[in-house]
């Protein structure tokens, strides 16, 4: 299969942390797609100056209006798709996530067309508590969402997505759009067949980060997300277990 990776990054409003982070993309030499998700004003005008200044492996794509992380990133998706790329990595904004790690994962990507590559966040002492709380439940209702432990981590912001498999997603099913993304997509394409390979990347909260999770929007929304999952869960669980049994009993003739 063909292996021709570029950058999406979703943006908004993270004008204090985007130019570190594409000076830390820049030495990959990987075409990047930057998201401007309707961020306007100085945010806005921070990421058009970056992408006259680095237009030789930058592209800007500016969206009219804040549609939320998962529309950007689908529209990143969608253009690099035009332009003859067959895999995605997705590397927030923020600047969280380790770009040195950006070679780890698309050589294991390469080596693994067909799955989602996804980073599981080693943390410093800078992750809020709160934080790892509410992501260990997530991780609990992923697993039952699945019925299965393969997705360590469904969260983390820093993954290689195979363009063909996440756009046939898109074009058949309603994904989510906001914060919770991230976990609706990874959860989707585990049930569409998609390996999930978990790669450690180290985390940091920096000290001046800025959020824009909403906490009691936000977790309303992964609390109805999680419940479409578990309902989705339920309609292929009986088909998920007949299929084990089957291979169980192969197993046990083979032998």
């Amino acid at each position: 299969m063909l292996f021709r990776p570029c950058l999406v990054v979703p943006y908004y409003r993270h004008e204090r942390a985007i130019i570190a982070l594409i000076a830390r993309l820049k030495p990959h030499g990987v075409v990047c797609w930057l998201v401007d998700d309707g961020s306007g004003g100085e945010a806005s005008r921070v990421v058009q100056e970056i992408a006259l200044r680095e237009s030789s492996w930058l592209r800007l794509l500016s969206l009219g209006a804040n549609a939320g992380k998962g529309v950007a990133v689908r529209a990143g998706c969608f253009a690099a798709d035009a332009a003859g790329f067959t895999h995605a990595l997705q590397i927030d904004a923020d600047g969280q996530h380790d770009a040195a790690d950006v070679p780890k994962l698309l050589e294991i990507a390469a080596a693994n067309p067909q799955a989602v590559v996804t980073g599981v966040p080693v943390y410093d002492a800078s992750v809020p508590t709160v934080r790892l709380y509410g992501r260990r439940i997530t991780h609990a209702l992923v697993w039952l969402h699945t019925l299965s432990f393969e997705i360590v981590d469904s969260m983390c912001g820093m993954r290689v997505y195979p363009l063909e498999n996440a756009l046939d997603l898109w074009s058949r099913e309603a994904v989510a759009q906001r914060m919770d993304f991230d976990t609706d997509i990874l959860v989707r394409l585990y049930w569409r067949g998609s390996r999930v390979i978990s790669v450690p990347t180290r985390v940091t909260y920096p000290s001046d980060g800025v959020s824009h999770f909403h906490y009691l929007r936000d977790n309303l929304r992964m609390a109805r997300m999680h419940l479409r999952l578990f309902g989705g869960m339920l309609r292929r669980a009986p088909g998920w277990l007949w299929q084990r049994l089957r291979s169980r009993r192969a197993d046990g003739a083979i032998a």
